[in-house]
């Protein structure tokens, strides 16, 4: 069911304006995403931290994140955190990011916020596989005419080793 356009043109507009910051943060969320999968020095280090306002915070919480991770505060921080994962050889052979039961609300004219479970599936370079479940929970922010990432929360849901993600087996189809 759609709901009915409003008679008035203003509350059109907000509408509109609504969508569209939902759009963007979910592109901002996204592009993040892409760009640490793929993790080498060749990634575009200064549009990574560009994905956050100047005076963002990335923390992990809870006793397992808040104690790997901890709490980085401004954007210059946050592209040294990136930067070492940035190395050669790289620090993931194998890297991806799923996100899943999304929640994006409009808290402000320039403000949002947003949630999700990300599910990682991650092999070191230096060997071995890990699977990971987090609790997203970002705060944006529109800044020099971008929505931004302006407080980045993880939270482990779970975390353990696996044997592997790649295997050359072939995919079995039906014959």
């Amino acid at each position: 069911m759609t709901a009915a356009l409003p008679a008035d043109p203003g509350e059109l507009a907000s509408r509109l304006a609504r969508f569209e910051a939902e759009a963007a943060v979910r592109a901002c969320m996204v592009r993040y995403m892409a760009l640490c999968d793929a993790l080498t020095p060749a990634t575009p280090l200064d549009e990574l931290a560009g994905l956050f306002t100047r005076d963002a915070v990335w923390e992990g919480i809870g006793e397992k994140y808040a104690k790997t991770f901890g709490r980085i505060t401004g954007r210059a921080a946050l592209r040294e955190m990136f930067a070492k994962y940035m190395v050669e050889p790289s620090h993931f052979a194998l890297n991806v990011h799923f996100l899943t039961s999304e929640l994006i609300r409009t808290t402000g004219p320039e403000t949002a916020a947003g949630s999700w479970i990300m599910l990682q599936t991650s092999t070191f370079a230096a060997g071995g596989s890990h699977l990971n479940a987090a609790r997203l929970t970002v705060d944006f922010r529109l800044e020099e005419s971008a929505w931004r990432m302006s407080h980045f929360r993880t939270e482990n849901l779970f975390s353990r080793p696996v044997d592997g993600w790649n295997r050359p087996d072939p995919v079995p189809v039906p014959e």
